[in-house]
């Protein structure tokens, strides 16, 4: 299959395509284990062939049935398509609206193609009109329903499965079933834009937890050590060059790790143990921008730190954090040191408990090292992938005195780091220029830049500064980075002010042709309202409601009538099924005055909702944003929390 007409048609059946089976060279999900019965097996494969009619179903049944007991999932590889999946100039999409063409756009940059659903969704989208909307069901595209002009084109809901249900071993059965999937976080909304977004914010994280532990701007001579160089944690690799101290990056996965050497994120690698300290030992000493990747198990690392340690008396790291995919720590986010990757690979397949049991070994020896180096003066904290809380499910001494449930010895980095940052309203706001074309994402950057500029010159407060410093710089920096990957997309972090000025900016230049196509307007999900995580992005929330879901819901909900162009709200992503409610949204940006108001209404609230709600849990910074936003906006009107002035109020109280 060629072309975008014919991806658009729905199903190839007549003549089914070839049946390839899975192709090799690509990145695949790990073999799963979901136990199903002979009748769960049955309504596995029940559910896919109702994508299709009873004269190929004979011929469809047996692959599937296969792809199920060989993958634990029915990934329907036949139907693969063979067009380049990337985003192509939204011009060429075959559609009656531009909502649809800008979301076929932004499906392409992102989305796994080899599913049925994906040929039904894309003829969907180029049927649609300005009076209909695409409901999506973890995956499913139920059909077209009848709305209005300022109805979301699209509703995505993935992995909405009732509480008590939603267990990671009610999900494998779920998803091995076919109704249901991981929520992810703006993968699962068609807005990731590759991992320039990561990128971006852990830049931000390491350069703001080096002023908060080490009391330094310049990281030069500093040492982080993480693990992880996938498709989302091989961004720790660039963003240690950008802030310009000596990162150390261990990864188990040969191929992940040559593929960032080879992308030149990663500048050099060994798998040697004694040549990873030697060579952390001469950048260290001559100040120099590394970033080095040790091919290797994490812990073998970190004991090794603790030996150098224990039998110099030198400390070799200044900071620390994991991203290994720690949140699904028994299906390949997390392999333990007592086995070789293949070996772990081949055992959590053929022996989950005994795979479990090693992994538990393994998180509660990662811990034990990490716990020598942070009694000198070394600084850990935990990337929000769950590591602290499986290590804690593990046995870890990952504990502290007097915490509440989402505190442990080591802070969260939302907790320590952005935390206050998200409490300004500052969040990874990010677009997308749809014609693909570079010249327009310059155009945007010099757009965004002088909006922050002019922002700054009109007087903010120190900290607002700060950030949007840090920004212009990320901006000017961005293009000598080579971070576009896929679509010509921009992730910059900034407050509700920022936000609707650039979209506004942005807007007037489509209008004026100065910019050639419509723009789509998105963020990460990992934002100032939208998800509710208790163990990262609401782990600084002090009420009580941390495990609470209403700000994700409420912003769903809020941003599809107040003009989004779609919306969606997920279980499931960065920290693991059942442990987070997450929520994203597109806004097609076409020139049109009523785009520029729909921006203003929908991202002040994007914004507002969530500073509001930190507001209400007692944090400072989020009380101070929140009232010069009620001078600025009438329109906001937020009854503001009091203070017990005298804690002797509860005591006395509290002993009647």
């Amino acid at each position: 299959m060629s072309s975008l007409q014919a991806l658009c048609s729905g199903l190839p059946l007549r003549p089914l395509p070839e049946n390839r089976g899975r192709r090799a060279g690509l990145p695949h999900a790990p073999v799963r284990t979901p136990g199903l019965s002979p009748a769960e097996e049955q309504l596995a494969l029940r559910n896919a062939l109702r994508y299709f009619p009873p004269d190929t179903q004979e011929l469809l049944a047996p692959e599937f049935a296969q792809e199920l007991r060989l993958y634990g999932h029915i990934y329907m590889y036949r139907f693969c398509p063979d067009i380049e999946m990337k985003a192509y100039p939204v011009e060429q999409y075959p559609c009656r609206t531009r909502a649809a063409a800008a979301i076929m756009h932004m499906i392409m940059n992102n989305l796994d193609p080899a599913v049925a659903q994906f040929w039904l969704t894309m003829s969907y989208l180029s049927q649609m009109t300005e009076e209909q909307t695409l409901v999506m069901y973890s995956g499913h595209p139920l059909g077209l329903f009848p709305s209005s002009p300022g109805a979301p084109r699209l509703v995505i809901t993935n992995g909405m499965v009732i509480p008590n249900y939603s267990s990671r071993m009610e999900y494998e059965k779920l998803f091995a079933m076919g109704v249901t999937m991981y929520g992810q976080m703006t993968a699962g909304s068609y807005c990731y834009i590759g991992p320039q977004g990561i990128v971006h914010g852990t830049v931000l994280t390491v350069l703001n937890a080096g002023r908060r532990y080490l009391g330094v701007q310049d990281l030069a001579g500093k040492v982080f050590v993480t693990s992880g160089l996938g498709g989302m944690s091989g961004a720790q690799a660039k963003a240690a060059v950008i802030v310009g101290c000596v990162g150390v990056i261990a990864e188990v996965d040969g191929a992940a790790l040559m593929k960032r050497h080879k992308q030149g994120w990663l500048m050099e690698v060994t798998d040697s143990l004694d040549r990873c300290i030697e060579r952390l030992r001469e950048a260290r000493k001559r100040k120099e921008a590394l970033s080095l990747g040790y091919h290797g198990n994490v812990v073998d690392l970190w004991e090794r730190l603790v030996h150098e340690l224990d039998t110099t008396g030198e400390l070799l790291v200044d900071l620390g954090s994991d991203q290994t995919s720690c949140h699904n720590p028994f299906n390949g986010g997390y392999y333990p040191v007592q086995l070789g990757f293949t070996e772990a690979q081949s055992l959590m397949a053929s022996d989950p408990a005994a795979f479990k049991a090693l992994v538990q070994e393994s998180l509660r020896r990662h811990v034990s090292a990490i716990n020598r180096l942070a009694q000198e003066n070394f600084f850990f904290w935990d990337y929000g992938n769950a590591f602290l809380l499986e290590a804690q499910r593990a046995g870890a001494d990952v504990g502290k005195t007097g915490a509440n449930r989402t505190e442990f010895r080591y802070p969260s980095y939302v907790q320590h780091i952005m935390g206050d940052i998200f409490s300004q309203g500052f969040g990874p706001f990010r677009w997308v220029c749809t014609s693909g074309d570079p010249q327009d994402l310059a155009v945007t950057d010099q757009l965004a830049t002088s909006v922050l500029e002019e922002a700054i010159a009109g007087g903010v407060n120190p900290a607002v500064e700060q950030q949007y410093m840090d920004n212009i710089r990320w901006i000017r920096e961005a293009s000598q980075h080579r971070l576009v990957v896929g679509s010509q997309a921009r992730i910059l972090y900034s407050d509700q002010k920022g936000r609707v000025a650039i979209a506004v900016a942005f807007n007037q230049a489509i209008a004026r042709g100065k910019i050639k196509a419509p723009v789509v307007l998105s963020r990460d999900h990992h934002d100032v309202s939208g998800t509710d995580s208790p163990f990262r992005e609401t782990s600084n929330i002090r009420d009580g409601s941390a495990f609470c879901a209403d700000m994700a819901v409420q912003n769903f909900v809020g941003g599809a009538f107040r003009g989004a162009t779609w919306v969606a709200l997920h279980n499931g992503g960065g920290v693991g099924w059942g442990e987070v409610i997450n929520g994203g949204f597109g806004l097609v940006l076409d020139g049109t005055q009523e785009a520029e108001q729909k921006a203003k209404m929908m991202l002040s609230w994007d914004v507002s909702n969530g500073v509001a709600r930190r507001c209400w849990a007692g944090n400072p910074k989020a009380y101070e944003i929140i009232c010069r936003t009620m001078q600025e906006d009438r329109g906001l009107v937020v009854t503001l929390p009091h203070e017990v002035a005298d804690e002797r109020v509860l005591q006395r109280a509290l002993r009647l």
